[in-house]
């Protein structure tokens, strides 16, 4: 039996219409139908949440997979998703689960206690909602939070950052971290990729989480004629900058080919390269190169002295050079949440 919820953030309209308030496209819905992502729907003029504990897929998987370089490295993380998503994006890996209705693929019922139950069982240090996009089951991830933190785990998102600061702040007290996908700097990109109007409340959503304590990690996936141009990526490097912190971490992606831009090649890491570069230029401290197992950029440096102080081979750290958070060589304060516990295990 599926575990439908009344869900939170909406407000009553004329003629038993809804209006949806958890992400910014402030669906209204008529009776019977479901908003932009899917996983909500009008019954009876009551929203209801249709992908509550409904999950599409769940693994476990490196912290480091997120990608969260900073946040209990070398961690084991109970990684769970139902199949819908607010935006729609051209290249997306996962767009046979985020493009998909809850009636249109198989699902697993997963109460918040069993989540818990398996995280636990997997000898896991915390939960991430990712593969889809977690702002469409709040509500869940509420409820999950809260029970992990009463275990002494973590909750985390990998998230589009399209999500109303209202729904955010009640999410805020059970969410330890997040990876944001920046995917662009610019309003036409999102409109042209994504499918949203504007860029504007995914960087309100980093700038609200760095304000207000809850770990944060930026990925920018380069697509190749894209964005990909120097200007677009040192302007975003300069909001980092200003608007979060620069000892945020930025991941600069390497784009494969998915779903509708097949006709792309893969980014060149001669790109990547010149993007870490930019970033320094810009004041960014922690930079790194994604998909590309074994490159120089996957590691983390110290920004002042440049001593190596965590290696990694694509999700596994192999070494761990941090004493105290501290640069052991100069002594330099190091951004990371929670201590590095080898797993045992060998990621691939």
């Amino acid at each position: 039996m599926k575990l439908k919820k009344p869900a939170r953030f909406w407000e009553k309209l004329p003629e038993k219409k809804v209006r949806c308030t958890l992400c910014p496209w402030r669906c209204t819905i008529a009776p019977g139908k479901v908003g932009v992502c899917r996983g909500r729907k009008n019954e009876g003029g009551e929203l209801y949440s249709l992908v509550y504990g409904s999950i599409v897929s769940m693994a476990v998987d490196p912290i480091e997979k997120k990608p969260l370089y900073h946040f209990w490295p070398g961690s084991g993380v109970f990684s769970i998703a139902a199949p819908s998503c607010n935006f729609k994006c051209s290249h997306c890996q996962n767009w046979t689960i985020s493009q998909a209705s809850v009636l249109d693929v198989s699902t697993e019922d997963l109460s918040p206690e069993k989540a818990i139950d398996l995280t636990k069982r997997y000898e896991c240090r915390g939960i991430a909602h990712t593969y889809t996009e977690p702002t469409t089951w709040t509500e869940y991830a509420i409820d999950v939070g809260k029970l992990a933190h009463r275990e002494g785990l973590y909750n985390v998102y990998v998230t589009n950052g399209y999500i109303n600061i209202e729904a955010l702040q009640e999410l805020h007290p059970y969410l330890d971290a997040a990876n944001v996908d920046v995917k662009a700097f610019s309003d036409d990109f999102y409109r042209k990729i994504c499918g949203v109007p504007s860029i504007r409340p995914v960087l309100e959503t980093c700038e609200w989480m760095v304000e207000h304590g809850i770990h944060l990690e930026v990925t920018y996936l380069i697509i190749p004629r894209e964005n990909d141009s120097e200007e677009e990526i040192r302007k975003m490097c300069r909001w980092a900058v200003d608007k979060l912190e620069p000892e945020v971490p930025t991941h600069f992606s390497r784009f494969y080919p998915h779903y509708k831009m097949t006709d792309r090649s893969p980014t060149p890491v001669e790109t990547l390269e010149r993007a870490v570069k930019i970033a320094k230029e810009e004041g960014l401290h922690h930079v790194y190169i994604g998909n590309v197992p074994g490159h120089e950029a996957d590691n983390t440096y110290c920004p002042n002295c440049g001593e190596l102080l965590i290696e990694r081979y694509g999700f596994d750290v192999t070494r761990y050079a941090l004493k105290n958070k501290r640069c052991p060589k100069c002594g330099t304060k190091i951004n990371i949440v929670g201590e590095y516990k080898p797993s045992g295990r060998t990621w691939f």
